[in-house]
């Protein structure tokens, strides 16, 4: 009587059409999408009995009759489901109100295996991305029903076998998907499937079902002849195609998808993408569509020391913890002092005199004294703080790129600080041999770029091995700012302004670490007499 109990519950779950979830979506059981039964006899013989027990199922109203071949189907598949133990059948998930079809293009679990609530179960490729599709219950993998790679599936497409006892799971080795086979039978009678016959451990109950390997993935629910499923072009009826096709086309030129005669390969008779990819428009030869390999690209040979640099800053990319702060600073008053040096000092036509960037060099020392924990190098079970400021400085551009130190800024004059860096600047502007050049291919205790010649407002310059932080120093523009005079009546004022990006190693400088230097260095650039003490 158990066992007629689960074939009444089966059969009642198929006149409701009944469905299951997982991962919080809808899925369909294999015979959710069976006719209606009304008044069906079902003669059913008990193992341990050997009288014939003759019940009458439900009687449910149905606006469409089914015929009687159609009928018998659904009482045989009542029949096979309930030989089978307690499962679920999980159908591709829609995983966005839009999601039409899916790939599935991952499994993240095997046959036999046990997942928990928001373990990922596989990951489906739609239009758009590439979703995880997530437990929201446990349980076992009793049949993966389409491999992952198998092409678009449409939402509702069993994909899976689940149940909760791990013994369950040799039952359903052979486990076939019966609704979207009868589905098929319906939609499609003549198919060039060979058809096979269900193994005898189940009752004798006697059905063609068409296995997943033997046919592309196929929908649990029926596709009425002419419908949505009638495939793409010519036929005057709706053409079904996946959105991601639509939108190839177009991007293809070939106009609207409905006007071309594509034969659809997906479910039902579906336009997807690799149909589009395929087609060749009336009158192209496949010649103008072959792919022509485009011409070699010349090789560059790339210098030692550029290497050498793009290497370690590689390697600095990929180890370092960076972080990266960023401050807006007035150059007014440095720009004043700078003007009123280079008047004492008298220079000739021509000379150089002292730079905005050697100012800011000495800035940049000075604030170190002030934090002398940026100041320093992660060496794994420590940390080394350094005395002196060793500065690299980067000239140059491409190929011709470089960064040779400046040593003992801090310690030094402002006046010898400019001109080693007027020497490193004219070597490399002039052609020269940079190997010449003080402390070419050494390495400093920090690092300053400057790209406001480039007309650059700011950028996250990476650190370079050992060092802890590195300095980015952007275009020097005139901007309108908030009037802090409080003698003024005017609201805003015009200010030579700066933006400098301090980039930061978070294993050696913590946050409020890096905040005190970038407040420290915005300090001595806004008040620069501090950087002649």
């Amino acid at each position: 009587m158990a066992s007629l109990s689960l074939t009444r519950n089966a059969l009642a779950r198929t006149a409701t059409g009944s469905t299951h979830r997982l991962g919080g979506r809808s899925h369909y059981h294999h015979f959710a999408a069976c006719a209606h039964p009304k008044n069906i006899i079902d003669t059913h013989r008990t193992p341990a009995m050997t009288t014939t027990t003759t019940t009458t199922t439900f009687a449910i109203p149905t606006p469409h009759r089914q015929p009687a071949a159609a009928i018998a189907r659904n009482v045989a598949a009542a029949r096979w489901f309930a030989s089978y133990p307690p499962h679920d059948v999980v159908g591709m998930p829609s995983l966005s109100p839009t999601m039409e079809t899916g790939t599935i293009s991952s499994w993240n679990v095997d046959v036999g295996s046990t997942f928990a609530p928001g373990d990922v179960i596989c990951s489906v490729e739609t239009d758009k991305a590439t979703v995880d599709f997530e437990a929201q219950d446990e349980g076992v993998v009793a049949r993966i029903i389409i491999e992952a790679g198998s092409g678009e599936i449409k939402c509702g497409t069993p994909i899976m076998i689940t149940v909760q006892d791990p013994g369950d799971v040799s039952a359903f080795a052979d486990y076939v998907v019966e609704g979207a086979t009868t589905a098929a039978a319906d939609a499609a009678p003549a198919t060039d499937a060979s058809p096979s016959v269900t193994p005898s451990s189940h009752p004798t109950t006697t059905t063609t079902t068409k296995t997943i390997a033997d046919s592309a993935p196929a929908s649990a629910v029926p596709v009425p002849p002419g419908g949505e499923g009638g495939g793409g072009g010519g036929g005057g009826g709706r053409v079904s195609a996946s959105p991601r096709a639509h939108t190839l086309a177009k991007e293809r030129g070939y106009g609207d998808i409905t006007a071309l005669k594509i034969a659809g390969t997906g479910p039902g008779g579906r336009i997807i993408a690799r149909d589009v990819m395929d087609y060749v428009p009336p009158g192209a030869s496949v010649r103008e569509t072959a792919v022509v390999p485009a011409a070699a690209a010349a090789a560059i040979a790339v210098p030692s020391y550029p290497a050498a640099l793009a290497s370690r800053l590689h390697s600095s990319k990929r180890n370092v913890p960076h972080y990266y702060l960023t401050i807006d600073i007035s150059l007014d008053s440095l720009l004043d002092l700078r003007s009123t040096l280079n008047s004492a000092m008298k220079l000739a036509d021509g000379e150089r005199g002292i730079a905005v960037n050697d100012l800011l060099m000495k800035a940049a020392a000075a604030a170190m004294r002030t934090v002398p924990a940026a100041n320093s190098s992660w060496l794994g079970d420590k940390i080394r703080v350094y005395d002196t400021v060793d500065i690299n400085v980067v000239v140059g551009a491409g190929s011709g790129l470089y960064a040779p130190v400046i040593r003992d800024v801090g310690r030094r004059g402002l006046k010898a600080v400019s001109d080693d860096a007027a020497s490193v600047v004219s070597v490399v502007e002039g052609g020269g041999d940079p190997t010449s050049v003080p402390g070419f291919g050494d390495v400093g205790t920090f690092t300053m770029v400057n790209l406001g010649m480039f007309g650059v407002k700011s950028c996250a310059p990476i650190i370079r091995e050992p060092q802890a932080c590195a300095l980015a120093l952007g275009v020097i523009e005139n901007r309108i700012v908030p009037n802090d005079d409080p003698k003024s009546d005017e609201i805003y004022k015009e200010s030579v302004m700066m933006t400098a990006t301090l980039s930061c190693d978070h294993r050696v400088v913590d946050g409020a670490v890096g905040a005190g230097w970038m407040s420290a260095f915005k300090n001595h650039v806004e008040n620069p007499l501090t950087l002649l003490l």
